[in-house]
């Protein structure tokens, strides 16, 4: 490896130890003053997520503001009556959840066998995430979304899961 690769390496990798993440961008192609010309535009983008975060309308035409993080976080949300709908939703689907885990909610054979997650909306990415996530061979959990439909009879096994959405 030449000293300049090197000293480009040694530049631009990021290290982030709090997350055990390391991003290396030393071989990607980029002028010098790249940063500093991307600099208004970042803080445009860093004010702009503030102002989501803070409960800014993200999507006008539905006049409804968007804060996912908010639900991973609900001391996060902008006023207390979205944090308290947030904190008895997260609450409700505990109990319901643990309520199908101890059978006290019941299938019409008895207790459930499988999972499948559906996702409506704008990404089929949550409902593959929770399938990845909570499938296993002895738990199978399947997915299909609204976004990219796949017809219930094309849901096949995955590999890890024994049921996920095909739509490779």
């Amino acid at each position: 490896m030449s000293r300049a690769l090197w000293d480009r390496y040694r530049e631009y990798l990021n290290v982030n130890t709090s997350i055990e993440l390391s991003v290396d961008i030393s071989r990607m192609k980029f002028p010098a003053d790249f940063f500093t010309k991307m600099e208004p535009a970042m803080q445009k983008a860093y004010s702009a997520m503030d102002a989501l975060e803070g409960g800014a309308i993200a999507n006008p035409d539905e006049k409804r503001m968007v804060g996912h993080y908010w639900l991973r976080d609900p001391a996060r949300a902008p006023n207390q009556e979205l944090r308290r709908e947030i904190e008895s939703t997260v609450a409700r689907i505990r109990r319901f959840a643990y309520d199908v885990h101890s059978s006290q909610i019941r299938g019409e054979r008895g207790h459930f066998l499988h999972l499948l997650v559906i996702g409506i909306g704008g990404s089929a990415l949550g409902p593959e995430l929770v399938t990845a996530a909570l499938g296993t061979a002895r738990d199978p959990c399947a997915s299909t979304s609204s976004t990219t439909p796949t017809p219930t009879a094309s849901i096949a096994p995955s590999p890890r899961s024994k049921a996920t959405s095909d739509r490779r």
